[in-house]
């Protein structure tokens, strides 16, 4: 192949090129090179940024012209040179060519080559897979399941079993099965870390899951209503951070009148709380002060929001503006549902009672 590109060089240096671009990916291919290498190869050949989408597949990977690893979020420039993955499919690999470089005949060999190259690799390591598929999931979030077979639902639901610095997180909806996120690494470029951000998977090949924090977005389907998120934790730490969800479910409300609250909570924002969760049972006799919660609630309709605002801001004008009703209106308020309740909420110790009976009388329902 050397010798060949040597010749064709000498008559005619496009050629000798492809034919080096032709050799060059045959070898990432016998070596099973993953996504990220691949990317890599097409943008230092190129001399140009590479880029690969594939959105079924929840995968994206971008390489600088100097082999560095950005992704992006941005999407491609239509007017960019690109080769589908499949025919007609809109998952493709892409040069950054600007519009006054004009794609020459080596790029179209590199994008031929490094598409092929990729197919092989999703093909191999990702199939088709759905993005949740409830068994993997099941048998993922099973502590008692053996380790081999854990590791290999994480690898087929798009997870790095390898690198150690991989984190996802469980996400549990009131209704409908729980959901596996990866959670975001940490590229120095956020203050937050909350955003959606790159993992790894055991071949190289890079991914893009929804990840989620606060607040959770779940890609194209989010769950609606209630949601648990437990805290980000290595691969085969997940049934933790499925129980963590669940508890930080209990801890929700429906956001309404009658039900106010948050209505996602996250496990890892919980702290000491969480404690409470293992000394109210749900469907057990709730406590005195609870009891006197729902007494009260059913003859002041206001009740419970107009408390929930109080326990939830810092400060009575915060609350009221929160409801909607003016400062001498809760005051007013205020002073009914101390005589309901037979103690005050507007004194440190009343408040911090007040928030806990609160949270009791989620954490005590079936």
């Amino acid at each position: 192949m050397k010798e060949l590109a040597g010749r064709l060089t000498a008559l005619d240096p496009d050629a000798g090129a492809a034919v080096r671009v032709i050799g060059y990916f045959d070898r990432l291919a016998e070596s099973r090179a993953g996504l990220e290498a691949l990317v890599r190869g097409a943008a230092v050949l190129a001399g140009c940024a590479a880029r690969l989408v594939d959105a079924e597949r929840r995968v994206r990977v971008r390489v600088e012209a100097d082999g560095t690893r950005r992704d992006s979020e941005s999407p491609p420039d239509p007017a960019w040179p690109s080769a589908a993955l499949t025919p007609g499919g809109a998952s493709a690999l892409w040069l950054e060519r600007t519009a006054e470089a004009a794609p020459s005949v080596v790029d179209a060999v590199i994008l031929e080559r490094a598409a092929g190259a990729v197919r092989l690799v999703l093909d191999r390591t990702r199939g088709r897979v759905p993005a949740h598929d409830p068994e993997l999931v099941e048998t993922l979030l099973d502590a008692t399941a053996p380790e081999t077979a854990r590791l290999h639902a994480a690898r087929r639901l798009g997870l790095d079993t390898a690198d150690p610095a991989t984190r996802a997180r469980v996400v549990v909806p009131l209704d409908g099965s729980p959901r596996i996120v990866v959670a975001p690494r940490d590229t120095g470029t956020s203050g937050s870390g909350r955003h959606v951000s790159p993992a790894q998977h055991p071949d190289g090949d890079p991914q893009t899951t929804p990840v989620h924090t606060a607040p959770v977005h779940l890609g194209d389907e989010p769950p609606v209503g209630r949601l648990g998120v437990g805290p980000a934790v290595p691969v085969l730490d997940l049934p933790r951070s499925w129980a963590a969800a669940r508890t930080a479910l209990r801890f929700t409300a429906d956001g309404t009148a009658q039900d106010p609250g948050p209505r996602v909570v996250h496990a890892d924002e919980l702290g000491g709380i969480a404690l409470l969760a293992e000394l109210v049972a749900p469907g057990a006799e709730p406590p005195s002060d609870v009891h006197d919660l729902e007494a009260a609630a059913a003859n002041a309709p206001w009740l419970l929001a107009t408390l929930n605002a109080v326990a939830a801001t810092t400060s009575l004008r915060a609350a009221a503006a929160e409801i909607n009703v003016h400062h001498s209106t809760l005051q007013d308020r205020l002073t009914h549902a101390e005589s309901l309740l037979g103690w005050p909420v507007r004194t440190p110790q009343g408040r911090l009672r007040l928030q806990l009976a609160l949270t009791m009388r989620h954490l005590a329902r079936p």
